[in-house]
């Protein structure tokens, strides 16, 4: 006998397209067990829900948490990517370093919080944990998504999206730093007559090959006033003490 959290999770999965093997993997059942849930044969009691347009904030006027999605909007690309069911179910992905445990868990209250019905679970990867959420409705909320890597096509805002995050830059800011981003000690040697020197200074460094993506950071920080420079064609250095002082109320290590 399965708990029943397990077969209205499973149920819940099979009503958004996914096949009955990776329902099985992804709850840790057997098929056999998961096509019975499916077919009826063996009911979960209680109610359950069904995706609908009415749960996409794009295709209907459901409320959306701004600071939410902004915030997982820097994460998505920086390191997320979608993916494509046979079925048209959408998995949205976001590589989160086990270095910093916090990552996953923000990303996981990020994805619950702008597509609440949609289960939000993790996979184990070779140094990181793949945070995934499956719905129809992700490519509305993604219209980022589109064949081959980020920094090989045109990476632009929709006008809904813009509005967003010119009300929630710092949300952005966020995302997009702990994502591609880093913030940690610099250290600078002098030559000095009478020895070397060395200086250390905290800094925020923001890495990516997408030059519209940098560019977006790069506007994201004019917003919040924060002075920044490129440190090199595909990072985005933030150096000086105020202004490191300044992202701080925003951003703020990984951890």
């Amino acid at each position: 006998m399965h708990p029943q959290a397990t077969v209205d999770r499973a149920l819940q999965l099979s009503a958004q397209g996914l096949i009955d093997r990776e329902v099985a993997r992804l709850t840790g059942v057997s098929i056999g067990a998961v096509q019975k849930w499916r077919t009826g044969r063996r009911r979960a009691r209680g109610n359950r829900r069904t995706q609908t347009s009415a749960d996409c904030p794009r295709c209907h006027e459901r409320p959306l948490d701004e600071p939410e999605y902004a915030y997982l909007l820097g994460l998505y690309l920086g390191d997320g990517w979608l993916t494509c069911s046979r079925k048209g179910v959408f998995a949205v992905s976001i590589a989160c370093c086990d270095a910093w445990p916090g990552l996953a868990e923000a990303t996981k209250t990020a994805m619950s919080a702008v597509m609440p019905i949609s289960s939000v679970f993790t996979v184990q990867r070779p140094g990181y944990t793949e945070v995934k959420s499956t719905s129809k409705h992700w490519l509305c909320l993604f219209p980022q998504h589109g064949p081959g890597k980020k920094h090989n096509r045109k990476i632009g805002l929709a006008e809904w999206q813009r509005a967003i995050v010119d009300e929630h830059p710092g949300d952005f800011a966020r995302g997009l730093f702990h994502s591609d981003g880093w913030r940690g000690v610099n250290r600078v040697r002098a030559r000095l007559a009478d020895g070397d020197r060395w200086y250390e200074y905290p800094r925020y460094l923001f890495i990516n090959k997408s030059q519209d993506i940098l560019l977006l950071c790069g506007q994201t920080l004019d917003r919040l006033e924060v002075a920044w420079r490129f440190s090199r064609r595909n990072a985005i250095s933030v150096a000086r003490r105020d202004a490191v002082a300044r992202l701080d109320e925003f951003v703020g290590p990984k951890y």
